[in-house]
């Protein structure tokens, strides 16, 4: 045990600290598809706002950087251990503190569940708008880090939408209060905003007070079924020139629909070979869905009239439509995001590119807000891998990006940057942008001590 495990301790005590192996493990990585990590010097449970501002202090006076983390559900290497870190578990902090229903507003401790501040505001018909695919396990806190979309962000917003004020421990330990009560409010420089998707660089979220919204007494859902992906993706532009909002708007290719069917006995493959899956809701959802079915139909699609059960179904196999398999070195889920105009021409792109590199290609896509995941991975025969397979899947996903920057869109629509996207930041960013970034960083963090090597 070295001499910050023995401080960590006496601070803390053994059962807020773990320095065991398979813990560390553990905790040193989120889902990325990243390799190359490093152990944490330990672990830390924090279980009040005064265990993360103590353990602050106590890593910036021993030279050791903090990697706050949530439920690890991450995906580009925002919660991975750096050198010489303590990772700061967040996940015990777990209170609804409040909940005002005549505000619609709610205040959290950062490792409450998405899920379950929901079924808190269901209760007072609210809900909380944010629901990225992982709504059941990760937490607010690390949905406000990344600033998290989802299904429902196309009509809703994404989580800095839902963020009204947020508590923060700086990197010398103090705590400051960012925003507003209200709905409304533009006194000074808006901070609460900076900290929401800076990754844990600028700042240890510890509560955050957030807007609700009123929970739909009407939610209907169409699944359109096309014979090609881009045929499906011309589908998303008719329901815009109807001018109707869903809530949710969602792409899946053959890929995807053929995964699916494996994983969860389904026959949505031999409906189609691709599916848009649209849901309408409020008082006008029964309207604005018949307006879908219609303009849908009229652009070949073959158009379901689900009940609601299995459209509530068909949902769900969409929120798991990652699969099972996790992100690693021969198997990359991404996230960009491309203007909506520009959909079926970043489709043809990504179908060209894994043509033209020899890897396998699926697509899920928020097409609502034009934020797509295509997965590029190499097929291998045990663990035999050709030579020349790891220089294709990178030129593909290389590819991927800097077509998304042509047609005007960016690297990453809601997983952040993390580690993995740090080698094309400066693809989207010029390099006087990103020193201003460096140089904020810089005024909150002058050790450098927030997780390091992230974000910037």
């Amino acid at each position: 045990m070295g001499s910050i495990g023995e401080e960590l301790v006496a601070a803390f005590g053994g059962g807020q600290v773990s320095m065991e192996p398979d813990v560390l493990a553990k905790y040193a990585v989120d889902q990325a598809p990243i390799l190359d990590f490093h152990l944490p010097e330990a672990v830390v449970f924090a279980r009040s706002v005064s265990d993360v501002q103590d353990l602050v202090r106590l890593c910036a006076a021993n030279g050791v950087s903090v990697v706050a983390r949530g439920a690890g559900t991450g995906v580009s290497g925002g919660a991975h251990a750096s050198r010489n870190s303590v990772i700061l578990s967040l996940e015990r902090m777990n209170r609804i503190l409040e909940l005002n229903p005549d505000d619609e507003t709610a205040v959290v401790e950062p490792g409450v569940v998405n899920a379950a501040l929901n079924e808190a505001a269901a209760a007072y018909g609210l809900m909380y708008a944010p629901d990225p695919a992982s709504f059941r396990t990760s937490t607010i806190g690390g949905n406000v880090a990344t600033n998290a979309g989802g299904l429902r962000c196309a009509k809703y917003g994404v989580t800095r939408d839902s963020v009204l004020a947020l508590d923060v421990v700086l990197a010398d330990g103090s705590l400051i209060h960012t925003g507003h009560q209200t709905f409304k409010g533009v006194a000074g420089y808006d901070l609460t905003g900076l900290f929401v998707g800076s990754e844990g660089t600028l700042g240890i979220v510890v509560g955050a007070t957030v807007r609700l919204k009123y929970l739909p007494r009407d939610v209907h859902t169409i699944a359109a079924f096309y014979p090609d992906f881009r045929q499906a993706a011309a589908g998303v532009l008719a329901v815009g020139r109807a001018r109707v909002q869903p809530a949710i708007m969602e792409l899946l290719d053959g890929g995807t629909l053929a995964q699916l069917d494996a994983l969860h006995g389904s026959d949505l493959s031999s409906r189609g070979l691709s599916l848009l899956l649209i849901q309408t809701d409020g008082f006008g959802a029964e309207a604005e869905a018949a307006v879908v079915r219609s303009v849908l139909a009229a652009g070949g699609a073959v158009v379901s009239t689900e009940s609601t059960a299995e459209a509530e179904h068909l949902v769900e196999l969409r929120r798991n439509s990652r699969g099972v398999e996790v992100d690693d070195e021969y198997r990359v889920g991404e996230d960009v995001a491309v203007p909506r105009s520009r959909l079926v021409d970043y489709i043809a792109v990504l179908e060209g590119l894994a043509a033209t590199h020899g890897v396998s290609l699926k697509v899920v896509a928020h097409a609502g807000d034009g934020n797509l995941h295509p997965t590029f991975w190499i097929d291998r025969e045990g663990e035999a891998v050709d030579a020349g397979a790891m220089d294709r899947l990178n030129l593909a996903l290389d590819g991927s990006v800097t077509a998304a920057l042509e047609m005007g869109g960016t690297i990453t629509g809601e997983h952040g940057i993390g580690q993995y996207k740090l080698r094309w930041l400066g693809l989207e960013q010029p390099e006087p942008v990103r020193e201003l970034q460096r140089r904020i960083k810089d005024l909150f963090d002058p050790a450098g001590i927030l997780n390091p090597g992230k974000a910037i």
